[in-house]
Formats: structure tokens, sequence, C-alpha cells
């Protein structure tokens, strides 16, 4: 019996290590066992990396639960929570909101299913006046399985309808557009089809103008005359730089003021 276990472990350890060894090959990509894949090396590698959060905490609570803990009351100020995924992480609010009461919320890789468990802890339980969403390239990717635009859809619909029973005003932000002017932007451009971009922000200004709810269009401010995101506000294709924050700022501040002046 002992003998029989060991070549059942050296045969599953084998196919790991070969599969791993193939990129480098530039041989034919081999899921990781149990992981279905998605065609794209990078994202089947961090899908495979992310199988603890996916079977652990797939909303990820863990991640803001102390700053959520320690953040006080808002009082009398018009807080502002910026929720999304990793455009959203990655964007240091105080350098371009200095002194504004807005709180990030985004976590990197993150899908709408993902932002809809923690939607409580990590937005209602703050309190903001207005909570602003940039969600949806993810789901588009396939991040945390193949989703179709009607299930995202889904998603932002659900988010919505919490936000007003608790009485938060929502701001949709447009999915950003993506470019493959870059080799590092290749593969985040091929899992990011521009049509399904345009239709789901085609879906969220519709939603926005039927629900009388603010739609933030960073799209229009970002995308070029080809219809893909302007090769200087991105390195990767995908995430805003820092001329690429500085555009979207003065319009995610004009939204949350918008979401509050116009409603009571």
């Amino acid at each position: 019996m002992k003998t029989q276990g060991l070549k059942k472990f050296a045969a599953v350890l084998s196919v790991i290590l070969f599969a791993s060894a193939l990129p480098a090959l530039g041989q034919q990509l081999v899921p990781t066992p149990g992981i279905p894949t998605t065609g794209f090396h990078g994202l089947d590698d961090y899908r495979a990396k992310r199988i603890a959060v996916f079977t652990d905490d797939f909303g990820q609570l863990s991640r803001y639960r102390d700053a959520n803990s320690a953040l006080p009351p808002p009082g009398d100020e018009n807080r502002v929570v910026f929720f999304g995924d990793s455009i959203t992480d990655i964007w240091k609010l105080a350098d371009y909101f200095p002194g504004k009461p807005y709180v990030n919320r985004g976590i990197g890789g993150q899908t709408t299913p993902q932002m809809l468990v923690r939607f409580r802890e990590d937005v209602i339980d703050l309190h903001p006046k207005v909570v602003i969403v940039l969600a949806g390239t993810n789901d588009i990717a396939g991040n945390t399985g193949p989703m179709t635009n009607k299930e995202i859809e889904n998603n932002y619909a659900t988010m919505a309808e919490l936000a007003e029973v608790h009485g938060i005003h929502m701001v949709f932000a447009s999915v950003l557009p993506v470019h493959n002017y870059t080799d590092k932007s290749k593969d985040f451009f091929a899992q990011r089809p521009p049509a399904r971009i345009l239709e789901l922000n085609a879906w969220l200004r519709d939603y926005c103008a039927r629900n009388d709810l603010v739609y933030l269009d960073y799209f229009s401010a970002l995308v070029d005359d080809k219809g893909l995101l302007k090769k200087d506000l991105a390195d990767d294709g995908l995430h805003p730089n820092a001329a690429g924050f500085k555009i979207m700022a003065p319009l995610a501040e004009a939204a949350a003021v918008k979401a509050i002046t116009n409603k009571p």
C-alpha cells in the first residue's frame, strides 16, 4: 500500500512539474489539476495562486476587516467609498483628493460576485453618502470563471438595490477601455474583448438613466481614436498610471457631488 501511495504521489508531482515547465519550453498549456485552463498562461497562473482565496475567503473579507473596525463614524462628512478591483486598489486617493473623506475599498483581481460578498462589510457598514463602483473588467476576463454579460449586469443591479435600501447614493463607473500597444498588454487585451466592454457600458448607462443613478463615464475620457485605451495612460494596457488617474479624479469627484445633490 505504501508503494502504491508513493507512486501516485510521484505521478501527480510529475504532472505539476511538467505543467510549470511548459511556458519556458513554448509548449501547449496544461492546466493546474482541478482548474480548467483559460487559454492564457498568466490568467491560469493567477487562478492557481488564488485557490486559497477561492476556497477560504472568496470575498476577501479579511482584507479590510481591521481598517473597517478602525474607521470612525462619518459624522456630517460626505463620505465616499471607492469600491472596485485593482484599478481602485492601486489608486492613491489621498494624492488626488487631499483632505476628502474618501475611502478606498478596492481589491486587486476581484469580480462582481466577490464584491457582492463583501458589499455589506466594505460599503454598507461604513455608512457612506456615496459609493462609486468600478467593476466588470475581471468578470469579462474570467478571473473567477466564465461569466455572461447578463450575470455581470445582475450583480450590478443587486449592488444598486442594496445601496438604495440603505440610503447610499450609487455611482456606476464605466468599464475602462484596454489597449494592446505594448508587449505586456497583449494578454490583458485578449482577455477583454472591446465589444464586450462597449456592451456592458451601454447597459450601465441605460440602467443608470432608468433608475436615476449617476453614470461615471471614464471610458470616453480615456479612449483613443481607435477605440482603445490611450497608450500613454497605462503601460500594461489595463491599469491607469498617474496620468490616467489625473484624468479620472475630477470626473469621480463631479460624479460624487452630483449623486449627493441630485437626490434628497
